[in-house]
């Protein structure tokens, strides 16, 4: 899928929001916020799922906030620029992140000394939604199911490729995960991006593949990629008919690509808290909820009420730096592979 594609995609889905939703928005927006736009920053290209989900939370969060939120793009270094940008800001709740999996947990471990920042230089403020990664490949191959995936693996080893969207995306790291408990060699492929990955599988140059769902869902429904599995604990209301890993018979291989708000250190908490009943809000919409739904996206269960909230996010974001380092140590990945 080309770039343009997924940007045309990303429009489609954030067009609709520009409706009102069922809750109302604040009538005077909030003191802090109200008459200075907030610089919502993605470390990633347009298009992608952390863009996707960016541009679906800007409006109604400007909308409650009583002030505009724009979206900017600042790509690169698997996340690492957008990272040290808001780190680098004013701690005033006009710059935000959207965090990812990959720049808020995966990173801190894969490039170890060269990270620009620490996790502390950023404040946990809600966790937005999850999504499943999908384990998939060229319907030509002749495996139908992940067991029937890593038995060929063991029959070919090294032989097969996994591709991902670049070295050290939480993608790259989903396929180390999925090598060391089936126990098996397959060739990490990375590319500049999801859309030439799929590309280079549907073509069959390359056989297997690990992506966010909301990114290759429309392959899947449409048979050009064949599911073997998700990477969550339950299966996808999106693809009800793809089995979890475990399920597959490989419990170890659980990776749920997340993605949230992060602002500066030091950012008051008043103002932290805002932002987090004011997504507590937006995600809870059911206009937001079948769209994120539509997208394979799940509710971020955190709280007790299944919401999010500053401390339990903070939580598990340490929970997740602690499980990727120890996947990045026993594989032996670097960022640069």
């Amino acid at each position: 899928m080309r770039i343009t594609r997924r940007a045309t995609l990303a429009s489609a889905i954030a067009a609709p929001l520009a409706l009102p939703f069922a809750a109302p928005a604040l009538a005077q927006g909030t003191s802090w916020a109200a008459g200075r736009p907030i610089r919502l920053i993605v470390g990633f290209t347009p298009a992608g799922t952390t863009d996707i989900a960016a541009r679906l939370l800007a409006e109604p969060l400007g909308r409650r906030l009583g002030t505009q939120v724009v979206v900017e793009n600042r790509p690169g270094a698997g996340g690492n620029i957008g990272n040290q940008v808001v780190a680098q800001a004013d701690p005033d709740g006009h710059t935000l992140l959207m965090q990812t999996i990959s720049g808020g947990a995966i990173n801190y471990s894969l490039y170890g000394a060269r990270m620009p920042i620490k996790p502390e230089e950023l404040a946990a403020v809600a966790l937005m939604l999850r999504v499943p990664n999908a384990i998939f490949v060229n319907p030509q191959l002749p495996a139908r199911t992940l067991q029937e995936l890593v038995a060929l693996a063991k029959s070919r080893p090294g032989r097969l490729n996994i591709g991902s969207s670049g070295a050290g995306t939480s993608l790259h790291m989903t396929g180390e995960l999925l090598k060391l408990e089936a126990g098996i060699d397959m060739a990490h492929v990375p590319f500049r991006g999801a859309g030439p990955m799929m590309q280079e599988i549907i073509a069959g140059r390359v056989e297997v593949g690990v992506d966010n769902l909301p990114s290759v869902i429309g392959h899947l429904r449409e048979g050009r990629l064949r599911p073997l599995a998700v990477t969550t604990k339950e299966r996808s209301p999106a693809m009800p008919d793809v089995p979890t890993t475990a399920e597959a018979g490989l419990p170890g291989v659980e990776a749920t690509a997340w993605f949230g708000l992060q602002a500066p250190a030091r950012t008051p908490a008043t103002i932290i808290q805002s932002l987090s009943d004011a997504m507590n809000i937006i995600i809870r919409d059911p206009d937001m909820a079948r769209r994120l739904a539509e997208l394979g996206g799940m509710a971020p269960a955190l709280t007790p009420d299944g919401g999010t909230s500053p401390e339990t996010f903070d939580a598990f974001i340490k929970s997740e730096i602690a499980k990727w380092g120890e996947v990045v140590r026993r594989s032996g990945a670097t960022a640069d592979q």
